[in-house]
């Protein structure tokens, strides 16, 4: 796979808030499997991607932190 070519990971935050709940868990495993692949790939020496962990990271935060504010967001309407 190339990551140069290959930014699904890449998303504004804007963006992310119209994904459902469904989406975002999906979009958040699929970070995270794309994340872990790059680093096994970097501990073998095949990529040196850095930038690409650092945007796949912070992808995974946004998406963890939008769970957060819908769940603190449904919590308070109750």
């Amino acid at each position: 796979m190339k990551l140069e070519k290959d930014k699904r990971w890449k998303w504004p935050a804007e963006k992310m808030r119209e994904w459902t709940d469904d989406e975002l868990t999906t979009r958040e495993r699929e970070f995270s499997d794309q994340l872990f692949r790059l680093k096994f790939r970097m501990a073998g020496g095949q990529s040196e991607h850095l930038n690409a962990v650092r945007e796949l990271r912070k992808g995974i935060a946004r998406v963890k932190t939008l769970r957060r504010e819908r769940q603190v967001g449904a919590a308070q309407t109750k």
